[in-house]
């Protein structure tokens, strides 16, 4: 998720989904791996009338396929309709916590999502479905059905009929998607219907999905906007972290300015998703900075258990950077939004240690911004070190070489193999017991950058190369 600039909508927004956590996967309940393990097939079914909705039919194929069920966000699917082997019909209510038990003998279970707010009795959602006409946006774990428990065996096919559909994994050249069990558990952001373009990279591609229509922007502009922001990324990564990832550009009625939220699910891979302004105007896309902020989530892999001020930290802190280094913006620039950002959380948090704001999570604003500021201290001390001109860009292509989950201990040891000698806990314990920017002035001392009337001073000191050197392509 980006950090809050000004704005009512995204603070509130933000403020929703920090509290939710909603950007990290879900831990799979799993079970050892069993032979007789069955599979399922879902057969999705694209329907405008009496309203647009998916009809979902979901087969159980073998003995071994799974009896409970789970609607991870329920709320959107009152009831399923089990048929038996026997050719027997039930009807079972979908209770508040989504569990759905089936009895033994089950073929096949049915069950109708709207993707119409009015039609679930509720107001439009990021999660639950936004759109009009035949562009719609979801969240799998909002309308699809998937298994409580899965096993390192479990798979399932899906087809969807009736929409071109945009999920996080690709088909195969039947149509077919074939999936994992944490596939279903992790299923990402989906879109039904809208329109596409391919942002292409070296080495990789982004699909993307454009639901709605903007008055004064049209779809190849708004593909040219997200192919700079996903190449900002390739100034922090030797290569583009993913071979292919998608991204769903979601307009938001009413709305002037570019993009007002966005977020990544952790699929695999990756999928994000993105509010633009349905009224915004062209200029104002390039001064975006959520969908390279949300774009750069992706240049680390996920880190689990959640630590929400490192990885927002990271992205927090590389959003200015990387739009510096792509010339989107200037290194005076750059270190004004990085000042800015400061004094934001250094207002929401006072005086209190930055153990206890990342410890009570209760304040997104100072999670971020704390987070930020480690980064930069952390970057800045790496360049001390002898030879080293990449910093935390090296730990990060480090930390991915490693594999598609890391940890905090992982990313410390990152930190500390760039470095030569222990140096995360070191930096790190200078920061967690004092007030939480008490770090930065010194920082912003060292590194010759002023606060000025009209903006930042960058002065010559000891350590200026090294603030020079942050802003320059890798």
């Amino acid at each position: 998720m980006p950090p809050s600039r000004p704005g009512l909508f995204l603070v509130a927004t933000a403020a929703l989904w920090w509290a939710l956590c909603s950007c990290q996967p879900v831990r799979a309940r799993t079970l050892a791996p069993r032979e007789e393990s069955g599979a399922l097939r879902y057969h999705v079914t694209y329907v405008r009338e009496p309203q647009h909705a998916l009809e979902v039919g979901l087969v159980r194929v073998g003995e071994g396929a799974p009896l409970e069920f789970l609607f991870s966000q329920p709320g959107g699917v009152e009831q399923v309709r089990v048929f038996g082997r026997d050719g027997s019909e039930r009807e079972l209510p979908v209770p508040a916590d989504g569990h759905v038990l089936v009895p033994p003998g089950t073929r096949s279970l049915h069950y109708r999502y709207p993707l119409e707010a009015r039609s679930r009795g509720r107001h439009a959602g990021f999660f639950t479905g936004m759109g009009e006409g035949d562009s719609w946006h979801v969240a799998g774990r909002a309308w699809l059905l998937r298994p409580r428990t899965v096993s390192p065996v479990s798979s399932a096919e899906l087809v969807v009929e009736g929409v071109d559909a945009l999920l996080p994994w690709e088909p195969d050249e039947r149509g077919v998607y074939r999936l994992t069990g944490e596939d279903l558990v992790n299923s990402g952001f989906h879109g039904f219907g809208g329109r596409r373009c391919t942002v292409r990279l070296p080495g990789a591609v982004v699909e993307v999905a454009v639901i709605g229509r903007l008055s004064r922007m049209d779809d190849s502009a708004l593909c040219a906007w997200l192919h700079q922001a996903a190449s900002e990324v390739l100034t922090v990564r030797r290569s583009f972290p993913y071979p292919r990832v998608t991204v769903r550009l979601v307009a938001v009625p009413g709305r002037e300015d570019p993009v007002p939220f966005g977020m990544v699910l952790w699929s695999t891979p990756p999928s994000i998703s993105l509010l633009v302004g349905q009224d915004a105007e062209p200029a104002s896309f390039t001064r975006d900075w959520v969908a390279v902020h949300e774009i750069l989530h992706l240049a680390h892999p996920v880190i689990l258990p959640r630590v929400a001020w490192l990885s927002e930290g990271l992205a927090t802190y590389y959003t200015e950077l990387a739009r510096a280094r792509s010339g989107r913006q200037t290194p005076e620039r750059a270190w004004m939004e990085l000042l800015a950002g400061f004094e934001r959380g250094r207002r929401a948090v006072g005086s209190r240690t930055m153990e206890d704001v990342v410890t009570r999570g209760d304040s997104y604003m100072g999670t971020y911004w704390t987070g930020a500021l480690v980064a930069l201290h952390l970057d800045v001390e790496l360049r001390r070190v002898p030879g080293n001109t990449r910093g935390l860009d090296e730990v990060l292509e480090r930390l991915a070489a490693s594999g598609s989950i890391a940890t905090f201990d992982g990313f410390g040891a990152a930190v500390d193999s760039v470095a030569g000698r222990p140096l995360f806990h070191e930096v790190l314990s200078r920061h967690l017991t004092r007030p939480a920017f008490a770090e930065l002035e010194p920082l912003l001392e060292a590194l010759g950058v002023e606060r000025a009337p009209d903006g930042v001073e960058l002065g010559s000191t000891r350590d200026s190369p090294l603030r020079d050197a942050l802003m320059v392509p890798r």
